[in-house]
C-alpha cells in the first residue's frame, strides 16, 4: 500500500479544516495530511491519425420510372428526354414506344471506400481498487472525404408496358459527387492489462474498450444528370433548376444523419512517467445507416437518393493521456 504524505503551508497552519480537498489526491483520507491510494486517477487525452470507411452503398431513388423509346428495327433505344429533343429536330419519326423501367431496380457501381484523417480527445477516470478498468467520454471528428460515381447506377432493365414485348436495355443513371464528415461522442470502457495497483513505466500496457456513441454524419450532394432520364420526372425538378435544354440543375443538398455508434478499441500505452503515457492502437466505430439526401429550392422539402449501410469507420490512432 503507498501512502501519501501533504504538508500544509505554514500560512495556513490555523486552519482547522484540511486545506486540500479529496479531488486533489486520489484515495482516501485518513488524517494527519495522510490518504490512502486507491488507484483513482482523473484522465485526460489527445489523439489523431487516419481513418479508412467501409459502407454497403444502397439504392433510395424510390418509385421512379423512366419510358424508353426504340427505333423501327430496335436497334437504337433512348430514353424519354433524349427522345422528345429527336422529335423537336425532325428526327426520330419511326421510334415507338419501348416502354418503361424501374430506376429504382439499378445497382450502384461502386461501394463506399474513403480515406481521410482523425482526432479526437477524451476525459475520464479509473476505478477506485480496480485502477485496470477506467471510463471515458469523448469525441471524435473523421474529416471531409469525398464519395463520387459516375455513372451513379447501372444495370439491365426489362422494359415493360411497350409496343415491342421483352426489350431488355442496359441502363446508366445519374453521376454523384459528394462529400462526408462524421463526428462521434461516445462514453467508452477500457481495461489495461497490468498487475498491482499502479501502471508500470517504460514499458507496454495493452488495452481493449468498447462502449456506444452518439454518430452525426453530415452528407453534401452534388448530383448531375448526363443521361436524361432523371429530367424526365417531374416530380423531381423542385429539387433544382430546369436549363434550356430541359435538363435539371440539382441543387447541392447537405444532409446530417444521426445514429446510435458501437465502438471497439485495441491497443497499448507506455508509460514515460507515472502520470504521462504515449497510446498507439485502433478505434472502430460501426453507424447503421448513412443517407444522401435532394433537397427542394425552398430547402424545406428533401428526398433520399442513396445511402450507405453498416458503416465501418477503422482510426488508426496515436496520442497521449495524463492521469492525475
Amino acid at each position: 500500500m503507498r501512502k501519501r504524505n501533504f504538508y500544509i503551508l505554514p500560512i495556513l497552519c490555523a486552519l482547522s479544516a484540511p486545506a486540500m480537498a479529496n479531488w486533489q489526491y486520489p484515495g482516501t483520507y485518513i488524517g494527519d495530511g495522510w490518504y490512502e491510494d486507491d488507484g483513482s486517477r482523473f484522465t485526460i487525452s489527445a489523439r489523431g491519425g487516419f481513418s479508412m470507411g467501409f459502407g454497403s452503398i444502397k439504392n433510395d431513388v424510390g418509385a421512379i420510372t423512366n419510358s424508353y423509346y426504340a427505333s423501327a428495327d430496335v436497334s437504337n433505344i433512348v430514353s424519354e428526354s433524349y427522345y422528345h429533343a429527336c422529335i423537336e429536330n425532325g428526327e426520330c419519326a419511326d421510334y415507338v414506344y419501348a416502354g418503361y423501367g424501374d430506376l429504382n431496380k439499378l445497382s450502384p457501381t461502386k461501394d463506399l471506400k474513403t480515406f481521410s484523417f482523425a482526432a479526437g480527445a477524451s476525459i475520464g477516470w479509473t476505478i477506485p481498487n480496480q485502477p485496470q478498468w477506467r471510463m471515458e467520454a469523448g469525441w471524435d471528428i473523421v474529416t471531409k472525404t469525398d464519395y463520387n460515381s459516375s455513372p451513379m447506377f447501372e444495370g439491365a432493365l426489362t422494359l415493360q408496358g411497350g409496343d415491342i414485348s421483352g426489350i431488355e436495355i442496359e441502363a446508366q443513371s445519374a453521376t454523384v459527387s459528394s462529400e462526408i464528415t462524421t463526428d462521434i461522442f461516445s462514453v467508452m470502457v477500457f481495461h489495461d492489462f497490468y498487475d498491482g495497483l499502479y501502471k508500470p513505466t517504460r514499458q507496454f500496457i495493452p488495452y481493449i474498450g468498447l462502449g456506444l456513441g452518439y454518430a452525426d454524419t453530415k452528407t453534401v450532394l452534388s448530383l448531375a444528370d448526363p443521361y436524361g432520364d432523371l429530367s424526365a420526372q417531374l416530380e423531381l425538378r423542385q429539387y433544382g433548376e430546369v436549363d434550356e435544354f430541359g435538363i435539371i440543375q440539382f441543387n447541392k443538398s447537405t444532409t446530417n444523419t444521426q445514429n446510435v455508434a458501437g465502438l471497439f478499441a485495441i491497443g497499448a500505452s507506455y508509460g514515460i512517467t507515472e502520470n504521462m503515457f504515449f497510446d498507439f492502437g485502433a478505434r472502430l466505430a460501426y453507424i447503421p445507416r448513412v443517407k444522401w439526401e435532394l433537397t427542394d429550392n425552398s430547402g424545406s422539402k428533401h428526398r433520399e437518393f442513396f445511402s450507405a449501410e453498416n458503416l465501418i469507420y477503422a482510426n488508426i490512432m496515436m496520442g497521449i493521456r495524463f492521469e492525475f
